[in-house]
């Protein structure tokens, strides 16, 4: 016990932020007035917190086994400096962790389980969601063009900015896979005039979408399916086709059938842009390292595996995809989740009344404990490149490099990156 307490009084010395610990026995570390105070009720979790096992201590913190008192941003700060390894060269790297994790995605991604997982996470509650993300619903890493944005702002540069990377033009026939609360489709159809379908699995984004197609008068050009990735059959392929925060729901055991589909489903000469979480290392595949990986999975995201972007590169290359550009929005992640972590803190009882009305006292109460956890590590997360975002944009070659359009039409190829960025 003495060997533990000094393990552990040494952790809470190493914090930037000043920290208090209660022990289950009532012993008390450190300033009672820090802004960051831990009561423990569970031995096991006092272990965890001494040996730097983040994840083992927020999944004591879910369960009701460690209250937290002290603002997520110092309390991630704390946590960040309890850490004994960098969790972007964790201890994934051997070579059977990854066998078995492979096997393991194998079983995890079939198409009814994967259902369940997108039910799990987006169907927890409209309202919940609504309270924390931006008007437009955007579930996914905002682009700060320039420092002065709001997350709303910031949200809508994001959809322009894939939409100009995809090159949109009116009359195109656009996918739009895993698109969530409609943000992308309908920025796609309102403001670049494409014909937009979109799929997804969660039946609340399903019909959410459905309502503000009806509410737009949108019917005929715009389209919300219910429906696998796997299982879209078309009469004719896509002309671009984006991805945004699904491809990490993938599992790398099936990466190489998703990015066939997708060279199926888009037309020679056509674009995709692929936008999602990668791993920052090359081996921590499993989520966040230091143990937030299995908690992730166990209450966030089940069956979620992340790549790193070399891996991801290499899957698109061999579909049959020609990369054509990689952009890594990493710090734009951690401040739109940052964005959002401070959202929800200031609105918890809104959030708790919300959750508890849906799912009862404890289940409702355990949610809410997780998605705190989870906003604000995932943002440390960010800030320390222990995960990343890439933007991927790749082509289905055809041979010809001005994409058999006319001489004089516009190309599809990008020669340089001004589209991209203009002047």
């Amino acid at each position: 016990m003495k060997r533990l307490l000094s393990t552990l009084q040494a952790s809470l010395a190493q914090s930037p932020v000043p920290m208090a610990v209660e022990l289950p026995g009532g012993l008390r570390l450190g300033d009672a007035n820090a802004p960051v105070r831990l009561h423990f009720r569970d031995r096991m979790a006092v272990v965890a917190l001494a040996m730097g096992e983040v994840g083992n201590v927020g999944t004591a913190i879910v369960e009701g086994r460690v209250q937290v008192e002290g603002s997520m941003r110092q309390v991630m700060a704390a946590a960040a400096a309890t850490l004994r390894s960098d969790p972007a060269r964790d201890e994934h790297a051997h070579w059977w962790r990854r066998v078995l994790q492979r096997a393991r995605s194998r079983a995890a991604h079939t198409r009814a389980r994967d259902a369940l997982h997108i039910e799990q996470h987006y169907d927890l509650s409209d309202d919940f969601y609504a309270l924390w993300l931006d008007p437009r619903r955007v579930y996914s890493c905002a682009y700060y063009r320039s420092a002065d944005m709001t997350l709303a702002q910031a949200q809508q540069a994001k959809l322009d900015h894939i939409c100009k990377k995809l090159m949109l033009r009116p009359g195109e026939r656009f996918l739009d896979i895993g698109a969530g609360w409609g943000g992308l489709l309908l920025w796609a159809a309102e403001h670049y005039g494409v014909d937009a379908t979109g799929i997804t699995l969660s039946h609340h984004q399903h019909a959410y979408v459905q309502r503000l197609i009806a509410e737009r008068g949108l019917q005929g050009r715009v389209r919300m399916h219910l429906l696998d990735y796997r299982a879209l059959q078309v009469d004719q392929p896509f002309d671009k086709i984006a991805s945004v925060g699904m491809f990490e729901h993938v599992g790398h055991a099936h990466m190489a059938q998703y990015f066939a589909t997708i060279w199926r489903l888009l037309r020679p000469g056509g674009l995709l842009m692929n936008h999602g979480i990668t791993s920052g290392g090359l081996d921590n595949t499993a989520g966040l390292g230091a143990g937030m990986g299995d908690f992730i999975e166990r209450y966030i995201f089940p069956g979620g595996e992340l790549l790193h972007v070399s891996v991801a590169l290499q899957e698109i290359a061999g579909a049959g995809l020609e990369m054509l550009d990689t952009e890594n929005l990493r710090p734009h992640y951690a401040r739109t989740l940052w964005a959002w972590s401070d959202a929800l803190e200031a609105r918890l009882d809104e959030a708790l009344r919300i959750l508890v009305s849906q799912h009862g006292q404890e289940q409702g109460e355990k949610s809410l404990r997780a998605y705190r956890l989870y906003l604000a590590g995932c943002a440390l997360a960010f800030e320390h490149g222990w995960v990343a975002l890439h933007q991927i944009l790749a082509a289905r070659p055809d041979g010809d490099a001005d994409g058999g359009v006319p001489k004089g039409a516009q190309c599809d190829y990008p020669f340089n990156r001004a589209y991209m960025y203009p002047a």
